[in-house]
């Protein structure tokens, strides 16, 4: 194994060796996070491409093997957070399809503005504050910060909250609050 303060000074020979030593190893780990053994391997490809393109740059005081883990653990939340937005994305095109009658819609809205309205009720003060200048008076979270004279990660950490609740408190709503984004988008 490399010594870390040597990162920087890593030739094509000893690259190629650790790539062999910790090839397999960080594939299985990145399969933990993804369940898909082709984009594991590609992950994992691209955090050693990355490291030998930037071994210049490199904290010479990080180990060497931790900062592979970190780096192939990160690409994989990132890899999730990216198909977590294409199967929104996949959601919002199968939705488009769907027809919906105009009794239901006026049926679905009522029922959902009230049971959106109870979950609100049910989040502490401050968190449906800022949530409510956030997607109700489309305010960004800098200007929700100076006017409630908290900082921005305060605001970060309401609306994070108050997401998680009303997410809780909506779960049996979830298809029903899709039909009726769709049904009226404005």
């Amino acid at each position: 194994m490399l010594e870390p303060d040597k990162i920087h000074r890593l030739d094509q020979p000893a690259f190629e060796l650790l790539f062999k030593a910790h090839f397999a190893h960080l594939c299985h780990f990145a399969q933990q996070y993804i369940q898909d053994q082709e984009a594991a391997k590609d992950i994992t490809q691209k955090v050693f491409i990355y490291l030998w393109e930037n071994r210049a740059n490199m904290d010479q005081e990080r180990s060497l093997k931790s900062y592979l883990f970190t780096a192939v653990r990160n690409r994989c939340l990132n890899y999730l957070r990216d198909r977590q937005k294409y199967r929104s994305r996949l959601l919002d095109v199968e939705l488009e399809d769907v027809d919906i009658p105009v009794e239901a819609e006026d049926f679905a809205l009522e029922e959902l503005q009230q049971k959106i309205a109870e979950a609100l009720a049910a989040l502490p003060e401050k968190c449906r504050l800022v949530f409510e200048k956030s997607r109700f008076e489309h305010k960004k979270y800098a200007e929700i910060a100076e006017e409630l004279d908290i900082s921005v990660k305060t605001v970060e950490a309401h609306m994070a909250r108050a997401l998680k609740g009303l997410k809780e408190q909506l779960k049996d709503y979830y298809f029903l609050l899709c039909l009726v984004v769709y049904a009226y988008p404005g």
